[in-house]
Formats: C-alpha cells, sequence, structure tokens
C-alpha cells in the first residue's frame, strides 16, 4: 500500500504541480482493492470540480502502476479505485507471512503488566492484563523492538500488614516453623484467606488495627534493617516467597514471563527519596505533616505521596517505580497496563513527574482496561474475599471445553481464554462467557486452533507446494483472489495492531481470514485439482498467517486436534 501512495503522491506532483499525502484505504473488492479520495482532496485547493481532477489524474497513475495494477476507475463524485493484478495480488500474499516491520527497530521498551501484590490471590483482572500484557509485547517484538517484561507489586504497604495479622494470630504467635504446616498447594489461598480476616479485624477492632498498623511499620523496618533472622521476619519472607512461587507457576502455565519484578520494597526509598529532593525545588508541597502534590492548578486533585507518619504511599512507590525503570532500561517507550480504576490515580502521578522528568512521561503510554466478569456477573472485591480469581475463569473454561469435547486440554482452554479476552478492545469491561470461548464454530481461539490443524492436514496429503514467480498471463480464480487478497494483507493489519497497541486488530483478521478460507474451500478442490500448485501454495501461506498471528496472541497453533 505504501508504494501505491508514494507513487499517487508524485503523480499529483507531476500533473498538478502540489504536494498531497493521499490517503490510501482497502475497499470492498467488487470494487477493486484500494481507494483514494485524493481528487476531492485537491478540488478545492485547485478550485476545480473533483469527477475532472480525477478524470486528469488517472491516466498518467495507471502509466506509473502499469506493472501492478489491472485497472483503475472512477467513481460516484471522484473516488479513484484501483484493481490490482492477480500476479500482484499473489505476489503480496507470498510475502505476507514473512514481511518484518520496523515500527519499533532500535527502540527499548518497558512493557509493566500483571502486578500482583504479594500475600494476596491473583484475580481475573491479573489474568487479563497478563493476557493482554504479553500480546502487546509480542506486537512490539515482531515490529523490531526490544522488550523488556516486568512487574510491580506490593511487598510492603497495609495489605502485608493486614495479612501478617492474621498469620500471625492463625498460627499462634511469630513461630515461623509452624509456617511449614502449610501445604505448598494451598499456601497461597491460605495466605489470601488470611488477608480477608485482617482486613475485616482492621475495620471492626480497634485493637486489632492498632497492631496491625504496628506490624505494618515493622514489615517496612524488616527492609530497612535487612533483618532476615528476628522470627517476625523470618515469617515475612517465607510468606512473601510463597507468594512468587505462585505467581512465577501462573505466568509459567499462561507462557509468559518476566525479566524483572520490582517490588514496592524496592521502589519505596528510591520514591521517597525523590519526592523529597523534589519538594524542595517546590514541586512537592507540605500539607498537615504530609508531602503531597497539589494537581489541581493541572485539572486534576491533590494526592499524599508520603503520609504524615514519614512513610511512602502507593504514589512515592509510582514515582520510585519510573525512576527506577529509567535507571535499568533508559526506555524509548514505557507501557504500563493497569485497570481503569486507577485512571485518575496515575494522572497525578505522571503530571507530578513530568514537572522534573518530563521526558519520561512523554516516553510512557498508559493503557487501562475494566474489570473482567463471568456471564451472570461476580462483583470483585478482594477485601470481602467476594471475587473473580483467575483460576476461576480458567477452571471454568476447562469445564465447558470437557463438556464440549471429552477431553482435557489445556492448550485449548489457554487458546480460549486468552482469544476471548484479545479479541475485544481494550478499556471496557470483559464479560466471559465459557461455553461461547470454547466452542470450535464461532469466533472462538478454538475455532481459529482448528482452522490451522484443518490447513495442515490439507498440506501433509500433497508434495510441498511451488509456485515460479513471473508465469506468464497468470490468473487466478475469484475466490482464489480473494483468499490471496485477505492474506496480503496481514502485514497492514499487524501494523494496525502495532500502532494502536491493540491486539483485537489480529483478532478480527484472523477470524474473517477464516471465513475467506472456508468459503474457498467449499468451492475448491485442492488435492487432484488441475489448479492444485497454486492453491496448495495458498493454503501453505494461510497456515503460516493463521500461525503467526495466534503467536503474536500467545495462542499455540497445532498441527492437528
Amino acid at each position: 500500500m505504501d508504494d501505491i501512495r508514494e507513487v499517487l503522491a508524485r503523480v499529483v506532483k507531476e500533473v498538478f504541480g502540489v504536494h498531497a499525502e493521499p490517503e490510501l484505504a482497502t475497499t470492498d473488492e467488487q470494487f477493486g482493492d484500494y481507494a483514494t479520495n485524493v481528487a476531492m482532496q485537491l478540488a478545492k485547493q485547485l478550485k476545480r470540480n473533483p469527477r475532472e481532477v480525477a478524470d486528469e489524474l488517472v491516466p498518467p497513475l495507471f502509466e506509473a502502476l502499469s506493472m501492478q495494477v489491472a485497472e483503475i476507475t472512477i467513481a460516484g463524485p471522484g473516488f479513484i479505485n484501483i484493481r490490482l493484478s492477480d500476479q500482484t495480488i499473489f505476489d503480496q500474499a507470498l510475502a505476507a507471512p514473512s514481511t518484518k516491520l520496523q515500527t519499533f527497530a532500535g527502540q527499548t521498551v518497558v512493557s509493566e503488566y500483571s502486578d500482583p501484590n504479594p500475600f494476596k490471590v491473583l484475580h481475573a483482572g491479573h489474568l487479563y492484563t497478563s493476557v493482554v500484557g504479553d500480546a502487546i509485547s509480542r506486537l512490539i517484538q515482531a515490529a523490531g523492538g526490544e522488550v523488556h517484561a516486568v512487574n510491580f507489586g506490593g511487598d510492603v504497604g497495609l495489605h502485608v500488614g493486614k495479612t501478617m495479622w492474621a498469620i500471625v494470630q492463625d498460627v499462634g504467635g511469630e513461630k515461623p516453623e509452624l509456617l511449614q504446616n502449610i501445604a505448598p498447594a494451598e499456601r497461597a489461598e491460605w495466605m489470601a484467606k488470611k488477608y480477608v480476616v485482617g482486613t475485616q479485624a482492621y475495620e471492626t477492632d480497634e485493637q486489632a488495627k492498632t497492631q496491625i498498623i504496628e506490624l505494618n511499620k515493622r514489615v517496612y523496618q524488616v527492609h530497612a534493617e535487612g533483618d532476615t533472622d528476628t522470627p517476625f521476619a523470618q515469617m515475612y519472607w517465607t510468606c512473601r516467597q510463597w507468594s512468587y512461587d505462585y505467581f512465577n507457576e501462573f505466568y509459567a502455565r499462561l507462557g509468559t514471563a518476566f525479566e524483572k519484578y520490582y517490588p514496592e520494597s524496592q521502589t519505596a526509598p528510591i520514591g521517597v527519596a525523590t519526592v523529597k529532593e523534589q519538594l524542595a525545588k517546590g514541586v512537592y508541597q507540605e500539607s498537615d505533616g504530609a508531602i503531597v502534590f497539589v494537581g489541581e492548578p493541572y485539572g486534576l486533585h491533590t494526592r499524599v505521596f508520603i503520609n504524615s507518619a514519614g512513610l511512602p504511599t502507593y504514589e512515592a512507590k509510582d514515582v520510585g517505580l519510573m525512576m527506577a525503570k529509567w535507571h535499568d532500561y533508559h526506555f524509548d517507550k514505557s507501557i504500563i497496563i493497569t485497570g481503569n480504576d486507577i485512571i485518575e490515580y496515575m494522572k497525578v502521578v505522571l503530571k507530578s513527574i513530568e514537572q522534573f522528568a518530563p521526558e519520561f512521561v512523554q516516553r510512557t503510554t498508559h493503557l487501562t482496561h475494566g474489570q473482567v466478569k463471568l456471564e451472570g456477573g461476580v462483583k470483585m472485591s478482594s477485601r470481602k474475599g467476594n471475587f473473580l480469581r483467575a483460576v476461576d475463569v480458567l477452571d471454568a473454561a476447562a469445564k465447558a471445553n470437557k463438556q464440549a469435547t471429552g477431553r482435557d486440554d489445556e492448550q485449548a482452554v489457554l487458546g480460549a481464554v486468552k482469544y476471548a479476552f484479545l479479541k475485544q478492545r481494550i478499556g471496557p469491561d470483559i464479560i466471559y462467557n465459557p461455553e461461547e470461548s470454547v466452542s470450535l464454530e464461532g469466533n472462538s481461539g478454538p475455532y481459529l486452533m482448528y482452522a490451522h490443524a484443518r490447513a495442515r492436514s490439507i498440506l501433509a496429503k500433497a508434495a510441498s507446494p511451488e509456485y515460479m514467480a513471473g508465469d506468464e498471463g497468470f490468473e487466478l480464480q475469484p475466490l482464489e483472489r480473494s483468499l490471496a487478497r485477505d492474506i496480503a494483507r496481514y502485514p497492514q493489519v499487524v501494523q494496525k495492531a502495532v500502532t494502536d497497541l491493540m491486539p483485537h486488530h489480529i483478532c478480527t483478521y484472523l477470524y474473517e481470514l477464516a471465513q475467506t478460507f472456508n468459503r474457498f474451500y467449499e468451492k475448491n478442490r485442492v488435492i487432484g485439482d488441475p489448479r492444485e500448485a497454486q492453491r496448495l501454495v495458498l493454503v501453505a501461506l494461510y497456515a503460516d498467517v493463521l500461525k503467526d498471528g495466534l503467536q503474536l496472541l500467545g495462542i499455540v497453533a497445532p498441527n492437528r486436534l
């Protein structure tokens, strides 16, 4: 498309002596392959009728593109429709699976997502951000970027104090040896339940609240003093490691991995030092013993970065995280994926950083999403212990898949969940339907996985497909051309997904491509047909594009199901 756009701009300059940046869009196949409204763009500037401009532009344009196009026509008030030759369409399809994008070539990109807190269980939002973050990271890598996937979570903070208080109560004191009574498979859930108990006590029992606040301070002291010997410190470090083991097992199951995990205990001191340094420069202000950023002058709200007890809030920890990521990577771009609930919070944090490190904020993109809910609705609240866990979503998919196929298939389950999340634009709430997600007949991950396996089975019945470019009089039959045309669009779709950081473009395209192939295969025999050679090449290209697209989504493309 870009080469046609460049030729079009050059012809406009030659014919009319003016500079133009023509818009070129894929059009319905009945009208051609590409359409441009450049004649209407030029009409006002030239003070001429757009149809007349198009009439004058088409002959030299056709001459300039004679090796690529079959015809150029004018429609309506001056739309120019361009139909490529069959040879060009086929050649573009041949190149599609191996096209390499350069959007992020030479750039260092930090991709931060998932961000679970130790001492708490992974909920459906963590599953969603893990899937989306992994897909976006894959897109950036496909576009030449050097991606560093990182994770951030609260190993210090009031939630830790609540959980540790409940743990101490449960085992009857600061007795680290008693933690070994908790079976490995039960540890994550056990800690999650303790968090709920601690939260309820904090909200209803003043004595417990006081004790929790003191334990919260002790957790900070453990880090500040490097304490690994006292009984309380041993309990803390043991439980924190249990959380990390649980996270790693979960990520391994999903097929995603993180290069670095930034705990809040590491970013908090950096954030405190930065906030205090910038306090002296007027970025932050003192207020009732706390340090705040006043956001009202920027159309935002005021938030506390260091509280009156001298402890860093989430805001200061996020400042420290930004500084740590810059120190470690000197990123060209930083992507942060979180829930919609902290949009306004992040605006204040980023605006405060912008006052002393504007380049960091200019290079940062904050993507947000809604809640994940099973059909029927489950309101998430880890504080009350009434929420949709990550494992609940995976278990629901596994159950639906077993009912539909009679098999236990982890790859199909993961493909179903990932695709169900990724096919929707990032932003709104996700209503997850397990039965729909595992269906082999709808817009689902298993449907596309099966489509790939089906294409590979066709290829397995024949010798390796070959095609000699440059055959004279090369022609495609209508459904062959439609399939080749859709295959050829793949690089454009990936480019749009990369530019927008939106994997759903890939999903929409792959589903439409599979439907195009089904129409082709329904009407066209491949094996044993006189046109077997060309058709086998199309099937191979189709399978390669499906595989590449599914891999960008983090979904396995099996050769058989």
